[in-house]
């Protein structure tokens, strides 16, 4: 059996951090350790994570003195590993029954995957489960192989693994190193891709994980002043990637600039929502970055879209959009 070591990042979520470690430990076909990174958490993240450890010898807690943040507490589970993959995972997620097996199994028959990731199911507050799809695409078999450049430019500008579901080869994470400090946001995006740079990816289709939607997610809400600097660390980490990538990715300006167009699109959309929630001055900010990083956005359909909103003005563009929402419905 393949080792599969699991770090468990923690902070504040001792209600959730049974259900994630029994979650790895009922894993079938690996031999699994798990090591639970208590990030100094106020709760009684202590009490949980140290009767855990206590009942099964696979699992170790550590807690840190003070509250070093999630991109040293990640790097720091990077550098326990020892095993033959590895993967993070939130104590606020947990695994579904055979994830680390499949995923492992894949790695095993094709050496030269450097990753794997499948589909997530993701728990909102109000009870409803939501799936999600990377590929989006009910005919795509069971796994797909993916080349590292196949990968990079079917993300394109938005992080397409369900972190819960990706599962690493270890000696290639040792290789490309730790997360980056300066992207807190986008770090897992940018590792992604540092990865594919040097490897293949494989995809698994079948619900590998469990994502929480909780009130803690950044996502569960419009983050309005936090955009902007969300999307300037995606370009941060395309920065990152063609300098710290594999040598093939260094001098390709054909995928730099369609990565700097597909983030410039992906821009426009995001001032379409600030726009939307009446956040005029966020819109016209993210609007002009997205002119410096991608000059050819002028001619995309998000930029018309949003050039008319803005020509509307945001009081009249949303009663629109409401009587359209009335007819249509």
């Amino acid at each position: 059996m393949q080792r599969v070591d699991v770090v468990i990042p923690c902070y504040n979520y001792a209600h959730f951090l049974q259900e994630c470690v029994e979650s790895v430990l009922s894993q079938a076909g690996v031999d699994v350790r798990v090591l639970i990174l208590d990030d100094c958490s106020p709760d009684n993240t202590p009490e949980v994570g140290k009767a855990l450890a206590s009942r099964d010898n696979r699992v170790t807690y550590r807690r840190h003195a003070a509250n070093k943040g999630h991109i040293a507490t990640y790097n720091e589970g990077i550098e326990w590993a020892g095993g033959d993959v590895f993967l993070l995972l939130s104590a606020d997620d947990y695994l579904l029954p055979g994830a680390l097996s499949r995923s492992s199994e894949l790695m095993r028959n094709h050496p030269h995957v450097g990753f794997t990731f499948g589909n997530a199911l993701v728990a909102e507050p109000d009870g409803v489960i939501k799936r999600v799809d990377p590929l989006g695409d009910s005919s795509v078999p069971p796994t797909q192989i993916l080349s590292g450049p196949q990968f990079i430019r079917m993300s394109g500008a938005r992080n397409l693994v369900p972190t819960p579901t990706a599962v690493v080869r270890t000696t290639l994470q040792k290789q490309v190193g730790g997360y980056h400090k300066e992207l807190p946001h986008a770090g897992d995006m940018e590792m992604w891709l540092r990865l594919a740079s040097h490897a293949g990816v494989g995809y698994i289709n079948e619900d590998q994980a469990v994502y929480r939607r909780h009130a803690s997610n950044m996502s569960l809400q419009y983050y309005g002043q936090s955009i902007l600097p969300d999307l300037q660390q995606r370009n941060q980490a395309f920065d990152i990637l063609f300098r710290q990538g594999a040598d093939s990715l260094r001098n390709d300006e054909k995928l730099r600039r369609f990565l700097a167009r597909d983030l410039g699109k992906e821009a426009l959309r995001l001032a379409g929502m600030a726009f939307n929630n009446f956040d005029v001055a966020t819109a016209e900010a993210i609007q002009r970055f997205a002119l410096e990083i991608s000059p050819e956005v002028r001619n995309s359909l998000p930029w018309i879209k949003l050039v008319c909103k803005q020509t509307i003005g945001p009081k009249y563009w949303c009663t629109l959009n409401s009587i359209g929402r009335r007819v249509s419905g």
